[in-house]
């Protein structure tokens, strides 16, 4: 039987293929690479980029700068919380939809 893991006890971790800038304001551009024969096709075919830059806002910037392979979801709440207070309501949902696109496009992988 599988252990059940408590979303806010995972650990957000930037993978190597993920590079990212910030700018003096505190934004964040990810840099991720186009990697894969079906990316290679795209490159080819249609002038897509090798590399997509991904622009995020305040929140996502912040959250970001906390994934460091240390700290837990719940840390990253508890940081937002203090910092953005009422604006980063509903918490919860919003670092769980925003985590689940990181996770979907493989911006971030989980420690074990």
């Amino acid at each position: 039987m599988k252990k059940r893991t408590n979303y806010l006890d995972k650990i957000p971790c930037i993978p190597p293929h993920i590079s990212y800038d910030a700018d003096k304001s505190g934004l964040v551009t990810l840099k991720a690479e186009n990697r894969g024969i079906m990316n290679k096709i795209a490159q080819t075919l249609f002038k897509k980029p090798r590399i997509s830059h991904i622009h995020l806002d305040d929140l996502g910037s912040f959250v970001w700068l906390l994934i460091d392979g240390k700290n837990s979801v719940y840390d990253i709440a508890a940081s937002v919380e203090k910092h953005f207070g009422d604006a980063a309501k509903p918490l919860y949902e919003r670092l769980i939809v925003f985590f689940g696109i990181l996770d979907n496009n493989r911006l971030i992988i989980w420690v074990e």
